[in-house]
C-alpha cells in the first residue's frame, strides 16, 4: 500500500458538483487541505479555469494564482488547489469582481457575483462552542474560523455574521422553528426553506423538518442545515 496522503484525484471520482467533464482528461485536481473538505470544496483552479473562465490551461492559472490576484476571505491564495467552499468570499481586485460560493438547488456550486460592500462579510456556521485556554470561550465555524469571546448567546448550530477584515463576530442567527435556512448538504443540498420542527434522536442523527416556499416538506440531518 502507498505510505502517506493521497496527492491525486481521478476525474470520475471528483465530487458532481463542481460539473466537470468525463473525457477532457484522466485526472482532476485534488484539493489542498483546508478549511473546507474535500467533497464540500471546489479548488481554485476549477473556479478560474472552468467556471469563470479566465485562464485556459493548467499552466496560465498558475500564472494567475501566483502574481497574487486572487483573494479569498480577504487573503492572497497562490495555491491554485486552495479549497473554497459554501458562503467564501473570492475577489479579484484587478477586474473589481467579487464572488460568493453558494449552492444551486441541484446541489452543484454556485458561483454568485456580489458587490464589493457584501464582501466585507459572510455568515458562517457554528460548529462548536468551548473554553479555551485560561478560560477563554471560542467558536469554532464550519469554514475553520475561531472566533474568541463571541455574544454569549450563540450556541451550537446557530449562524453568526463575520467581518472578513477583524475575524469578529457582528451578528448572529439563531437556529430555531421559523427561521429561514440553506441545505448544505445531503439529498436536498441547495434547497432553501422554514425549519418547521427538530427530532432528536440519542445516539443517532437528529433530524430537522423544512419545508420550502412552493410548500414542500422534507426532512434532512441536522448538520446539512445551515440556518
Amino acid at each position: 500500500m502507498a505510505r502517506g496522503p493521497k496527492k491525486h484525484l481521478k476525474r470520475l471520482n471528483a465530487p458532481k458538483k463542481w460539473m466537470l467533464d468525463k473525457l477532457s482528461g484522466k485526472f482532476a485536481p485534488r484539493p489542498s487541505a483546508g478549511p473546507h473538505k474535500l467533497r464540500e470544496s471546489m479548488p481554485l483552479i476549477v473556479l478560474i479555469r472552468n467556471k469563470l473562465k479566465y485562464a485556459l490551461t493548467y499552466n496560465e492559472t498558475k500564472k494567475v494564482t501566483m502574481s497574487r490576484a486572487i483573494k479569498v476571505d480577504g487573503k492572497v491564495r497562490t495555491d491554485m488547489c486552495f479549497p473554497t467552499g459554501f458562503m467564501d468570499v473570492v475577489s479579484i481586485d484587478k477586474t473589481g469582481e467579487y464572488f460568493r460560493m453558494l449552492f444551486d438547488v441541484k446541489g452543484r456550486f454556485l458561483i454568485h457575483r456580489i458587490k464589493k460592500e457584501e464582501s466585507a462579510y459572510k455568515l458562517c456556521n457554528v460548529k462548536s462552542v468551548r473554553t479555551a485556554a485560561k478560560g477563554v470561550p471560542v467558536i469554532t465555524t464550519h469554514d475553520g474560523r475561531t472566533i474568541r469571546y463571541p455574544d454569549p448567546m450563540i450556541k451550537l448550530h446557530d449562524t453568526v455574521k463575520v467581518d472578513i477584515a477583524t475575524n469578529k463576530a457582528v451578528d448572529f442567527i439563531k437556529f430555531e422553528p421559523g427561521n429561514l435556512a440553506y441545505i448544505t448538504g445531503g439529498q436536498n443540498c441547495g434547497r432553501i426553506g422554514i425549519i418547521t420542527h427538530k427530532e432528536k434522536h440519542p445516539g443517532s442523527f437528529d433530524i430537522v423538518h423544512v419545508k420550502d416556499s412552493v410548500g414542500h416538506s422534507f426532512a434532512t440531518r441536522l448538520t446539512n442545515v445551515f440556518p
